[in-house]
């Protein structure tokens, strides 16, 4: 009997958890009250009481994860005693998200924040769009073309979205290869050892994993982030971040949550259900 418990704890410890689904935001993946085997290998093994990861490997994106709370109420609660969720990933180290008002990931084209495009807008705007553009510094925007009376311009994400709150809906400045302006925004998923830039959409969103997860003072100023009282317009993150997200977009358990989720917050890969109450479930793999 003593030899049984020995090994159940040490699968445990070593090799699998069970995770019991809380709520319905992974329907219909998994399901309310099913309980799930999560491989704490699939990423490398994280040591007990510690962030350390022993053969460390990458979250491949659609993953369903364990993970511990990025933001729990104390940050001085150890990791491994944080509040436990599970997500998808969709969004993994260097990835550009096109997130809407909302942090919901939109099905629109993913750009980079620099990434110029085509806009149009009505040729009488002309000097009201020039005017715009010097008082913002934009410069090097020639004129690409002329159609039905409008004129043609290519613009970064960044300078768009300057222009838009710049013209305050004096003129309409709308992309060419779209129907409607979007009012979703570029947000790039940190990587180790990478820079990152500064923008009024994702300012907040990395002010507040500077100061969680990477150990600096940090605050936002207006659209200016500071670190350490400077102000930056980049920041070159230490750690490895993912965006998780529910299936069901009702479900605030995911990213839009508790944002960015680093690498050392990783438990494993939810791999199968072990308890259903949902006939032809037993031991199905998660996907």
């Amino acid at each position: 009997m003593l030899t049984a418990v020995v090994l159940v704890l040490l699968i445990k410890t070593f090799a699998f958890t069970s995770c019991t689904i809380p709520s319905t935001g992974m329907e219909n993946s998994l399901y309310q009250g099913e309980r799930v085997l999560v491989n704490k290998w699939s990423y490398g093994f994280r040591v007990p009481f510690s962030t350390w990861r022993w053969l460390e490997k990458p979250v491949g994106k659609g993953d369903i994860v364990l993970f511990n709370n990025p933001s729990p109420r104390s940050l001085q609660t150890m990791v491994g005693n944080r509040e436990l969720f599970i997500s998808r990933c969709v969004g993994i180290p260097g990835d550009t998200l096109m997130l809407n008002e909302e942090l919901l990931l939109t099905d629109e084209h993913v750009l980079s924040p620099d990434s110029k495009s085509l806009y149009i807008y009505p040729h009488t705007a002309e000097d009201t769009v020039l005017l715009a553009m010097q008082q913002l510094g934009i410069t090097g925007n020639q004129l690409v073309g002329y159609m039905d009376e409008r004129y043609i311009r290519s613009f970064s994400h960044y300078e768009y979205y300057l222009l838009e709150q710049k013209l305050a809906g004096k003129v309409s400045l709308l992309p060419l290869y779209q129907k409607e302006v979007s009012k979703s925004h570029p947000f790039v998923i940190p990587a180790k050892g990478r820079s990152v830039k500064v923008y009024p959409w994702n300012v907040t969103l990395l002010c507040n994993t500077i100061m969680r997860h990477e150990g600096k003072r940090a605050s936002v100023k207006g659209d200016t982030l500071l670190v350490e009282d400077k102000p930056v317009s980049a920041y070159t993150f230490e750690k490895n971040y993912y965006w998780m997200a529910s299936n069901n977009p009702i479900n605030l358990c995911d990213s839009r949550l508790f944002g960015l989720v680093p690498d050392d917050h990783l438990i494993g890969k939810a791999w199968r259900i072990w308890f259903s109450s949902r006939k032809g479930r037993f031991f199905e793999r998660v996907q």
